[in-house]
């Protein structure tokens, strides 16, 4: 059923493509304007060149939340497929899973292109990388509760804004904190310990809150 669920998913995605693409091509313009909008001296960019990276991949995430639940929820697929699966966590968690590989593991793949514009070093790329890989789906789960809460909500945008980016700060502070200290020559593996704890928690607990939160939109 697990993979039959990710088959299913994966291929929804694929047919909307456009889905799949505005997040990479948001994450790509926003930091790419950084340093002509700021400056671009090489010194500045590899001091903020990982918080911009960091906060752009957030944005991203965020942005990309609708298509987690929505289309399967306005024509009843989503009803159906909690109810006759038998196990709600793995659809949610499937749901979850897909939506990380099809938004956060391309921002991963192409940060270190924009690592490299940022002017940052080996070290701090290696960082970049790893921070965004275990942090990312920490973001995907998170917006799930969120998204689950407002997927019935005709104009939930903001509020899930409002729900979702004050959870997020723990994971972006500790993943931007890491690889400036990877900048740095220090290090950082106590901040990739607290980011597997969060993701560790995460998947443990998040899909259980995002089947409670679809079925409080869907009564």
């Amino acid at each position: 059923m697990f993979f039959k669920l990710l088959k299913r998913e994966l291929l929804r995605h694929w047919r909307c493509r456009q889905d799949l693409i505005n997040p990479l091509v948001f994450f790509l313009i926003t930091v790419s304007l950084f340093p002509l909008a700021v400056t671009p001296e090489g010194q500045m960019l590899q001091l903020m060149g990982n918080g911009v990276i960091w906060v752009a991949a957030m944005l991203a995430s965020l942005l990309s939340l609708d298509t987690m639940y929505r289309d399967d929820y306005h024509d009843g697929t989503l009803e159906l497929l909690l109810l006759q699966s038998g196990s709600p966590y793995t659809v949610v968690f499937v749901k979850i899973l897909s939506h990380w590989l099809t938004t956060g593991l391309p921002l991963v793949l192409v940060s270190p292109i924009l690592s490299v514009m940022m002017q940052m070093n080996d070290e701090a790329i290696k960082a970049q990388m790893l921070t965004l890989l275990i942090g990312t789906p920490v973001l995907s789960l998170i917006g799930s509760v969120g998204m689950g809460l407002t997927v019935g909500l005709r104009q939930g945008g903001v509020l899930l804004s409002l729900l979702v980016l004050p959870l997020y700060i723990p994971i972006l502070i500790f993943g931007a904190s890491a690889v400036s200290a990877a900048s740095m020559g220090l290090e950082y593996i106590g901040q990739l310990g607290l980011l597997g704890a969060f993701l560790m928690g995460s998947i443990s607990l998040v899909p259980l809150a995002s089947v409670a939160a679809i079925k409080v939109s869907i009564r």
